[in-house]
């Protein structure tokens, strides 16, 4: 009896598992983006009188961080070009317009000779002030030109000294250029204050904030930031939309990166040939404190003004990245004289509805990416997932086979067990 119940069971399970398989093919992987020049990395030390405190592991916190630039030094990829620049280091006075220019290259980005970057490590005493902001702003241009990724890995243990050049200001500004940098940031043993600081400035260019109390901790979270630099990614590209669509820029298949002011709608343009579909998304981060409640609304509208399709979110102040997305394809036609149709302009216009909380600075703008993909419609079977929208039925003439596959097994073995038990 068991036997035979199990068989029902796992002719079921068989059948289910052929319909799962129909119904849902495996995925094609996404393709993976290569860069032609070297990932770069800038380790930016704070190197200011406060390091000398003894709290991290029993050690100061400056040779907690010497132990772990070492480890770190050894684990670097060798395809990362990697740079160590100081903030505090060189200047011990009380002069403050002097102490808050002191950040230094220690190291130079580039190939990594392990053995001078170390000399150069040892080198450092805890000296002076904490300029955040004119050392980011340095740091930026250590690693200005080419096109592979690039990350400011920034580890202090105190809050900017250097008022009124706001280091959050500065980060939202190296992000507003668009040259795809990110700021990752690690406070050690932090205050309420110092963590708020160093979270605006990851916050401001898509990078993290890490909180560290122990010299392990150090190590890996820098080696996890270093190594990621290595990962292959996708660069969006710095566009700048218009106020009309007429004089928006026209935009291919990718990736791009802007800024909206609040209250400022965005406008850009695509080519979308007869038989293609766009495919469109759009996401805005709020980079800054910003009141709860807002949206964020794309639109795909015609040069005539006429909205041809939509896609729209809202966020209750819970997140701080909201987006969106729509599909438009155009459909086939045949030219009068059999020329090649025309490719139709349609109009992509960007608005959200973030408003600044009090005191906060409306520029530079609020960051936005923008995905825009042309591919051929979907009356093609295999471009859309579950071979394609519309087409339902074969899925359900799946379901129906399965179910009458079942229940016919299911009546069999049931017939023949009662058999069975009338003969005994």
């Amino acid at each position: 009896m068991i036997i035979r119940t199990r068989l029902a069971a796992g002719v079921c399970a068989l059948l289910a598992a052929l319909t799962a398989g129909l119904a849902f093919p495996a995925g094609a992987a996404a393709g993976e983006p290569t860069g032609q020049d070297a990932p770069k990395v800038d380790l930016v030390l704070d190197v200011s009188g406060s390091m000398r405190a003894r709290d991290i592991d029993g050690q100061s916190r400056m040779a907690a961080a010497k132990q772990a630039f070492n480890e770190v030094l050894d684990a670097t990829p060798e395809e990362v070009e990697l740079g160590i620049r100081t903030l505090g280091a060189n200047y011990p006075g009380d002069d403050r317009k002097t102490g808050c220019k002191d950040t230094a290259q220690l190291y130079p980005v580039g190939p990594l000779d392990r053995t001078e970057a170390k000399t150069a490590v040892a080198t450092l005493t805890p000296t002076g002030w904490t300029p955040i902001g004119p050392a980011l702003l340095k740091a930026a241009g250590d690693l200005d030109g080419g096109d592979g990724s690039k990350r400011i890995v920034l580890i202090s243990d105190g809050e900017d000294t250097c008022a009124p050049l706001d280091p959050c200001e500065v980060a939202r500004e190296i992000a507003a250029k668009g040259i795809g940098l990110t700021i990752d940031t690690l406070g050690l043993v932090p205050t309420a204050k110092l963590s708020r600081q160093l979270s605006c400035i990851a916050e401001a260019t898509g990078g993290t904030y890490t909180s560290v109390e122990h010299q392990d901790e150090l190590t890996d979270r820098v080696n996890q930031l270093v190594d990621r630099a290595a990962d292959p990614v996708v660069t969006p590209v710095p566009t700048e939309g218009a106020d009309r669509c007429a004089g928006a820029p026209e935009l291919k298949s990718g990736l791009y990166t802007d800024r909206e002011e609040f209250g400022q709608q965005r406008w850009y343009r695509v080519e979308v040939l007869p038989g293609q579909e766009l495919r469109a998304s759009v996401s805005v981060a709020a980079d800054r404190a910003v009141n709860p409640g807002y949206g964020v609304l794309l639109r795909a509208v015609t040069v005539k003004g006429r909205e041809i399709v939509r896609g729209e979110a809202a966020g209750n102040g819970r997140t701080d990245v909201i987006s969106t997305g729509l599909r438009y394809p155009e459909p086939e036609r045949d030219d009068a004289d059999g020329d090649k149709p025309a490719a139709e302009t349609v109009c992509l216009a960007v608005t959200h509805s973030f408003s600044a909380a009090s005191g906060v600075k409306a520029t530079p703008g609020l960051p936005l990416e923008l995905t825009v993909d042309v591919v051929d419609g979907p009356s093609r079977a295999g471009d859309v997932a579950a071979f394609g929208l519309g087409r339902g039925w074969w899925l359900l003439g799946v379901l129906i086979l399965n179910g009458f596959l079942a229940g016919l097994v299911w009546g069999w073995l049931s017939r023949w067990r009662v058999a069975v038990w009338r003969t005994n």
